[in-house]
């Protein structure tokens, strides 16, 4: 443990084990969202799991790394007069998560909206969406929220010694971390239905961010332009202003009442 004695490798696993807690945000409102559809005694389990899967996930991807960085490689070319694309490993996983996050966050929009039917009709759903639906669909979502938080790492601890013990130990800290808070802000979203329409909301920029990200990465050009990626400070600072403004709106409603 001899890297633990340099003062490089202590400030890359708090500032790496700060950036997967950011990173995972996303990850702990999707699962959040997931886990409100089953029943209550059901909720804090499927939560736990999930974030225990996605703990293991990105342990396995670390190890795979080196087949990870070379999924950057083009494997398929598109040249088209107004699309030009080289599509990569990567990009496909962060297009078909962006995919899948803008369908489902869609879905469960309209479903809130134009399906808000009586308690019967909710419980009846309620016995439908089962936990290995719910982590079938946390599952999914772990393997691109673990592809894009792992390049984060790499990226951070590049060139230092004892690089993979760092990253490790820092996404097991991370998720330890998620876990405490995890349930409680779970609880929060749900009986705060506001609060679920934001986290949608966020869901669906995310999902546009990772599609954007793909296209970036398979250096797209549709009409000569080239396709740059979304910096996630904007997203996140979007993120926490919405969040702000839904503090202040709650804190207004409390007083009337």
């Amino acid at each position: 443990m001899e890297i633990f004695l340099q003062v490089d490798a202590w400030i890359a696993l708090s500032t790496l084990t700060f950036l997967e807690i950011v990173l995972g945000i996303d990850n702990i409102i999707f699962i959040s969202i997931a886990a409100s559809k089953l029943p209550e005694n059901l909720q804090k389990k499927a939560t736990n799991i999930g974030l225990f899967l996605a703990m293991l996930l990105r342990i396995i991807l670390l190890f795979g790394i080196s087949y990870l960085i070379a999924m950057n490689a083009p494997f398929y070319t598109i040249d088209l007069s107004w699309f030009k694309a080289g599509i990569t490993g990567q990009s496909v996983i962060l297009l078909a998560g962006g995919i899948f996050l803008l369908f489902k966050s869609t879905q469960e929009i309209h479903h809130k909206v134009e399906g808000l039917e009586e308690t019967k009709s909710a419980d009846k759903s309620k016995k439908v969406f089962t936990l290995k639906n719910a982590i079938i669909e946390i599952t999914l979502i772990n393997i691109v929220f673990s592809f894009d938080s792992i390049l984060t790492a790499v990226g951070m601890t590049n060139g230092i010694n004892g690089s993979l013990i760092i990253m490790i130990i820092s996404v097991i800290l991370s998720m330890f971390i998620m876990m405490l808070f995890a349930n409680p802000v779970g609880k929060f979203v749900g009986k705060h239905p506001t609060i679920q329409m934001l986290a949608l909301s966020f869901l669906i920029l995310i999902g546009f961010m990772l599609v954007t990200e793909s296209a970036h990465l398979s250096n797209a050009e549709i009409f000569g332009q080239h396709v740059g990626a979304i910096p996630k400070g904007y997203l996140y600072f979007a993120i926490a202003f919405s969040l702000g403004v839904e503090a202040l709106n709650m804190r207004v409603r409390k007083h009337k009442k």
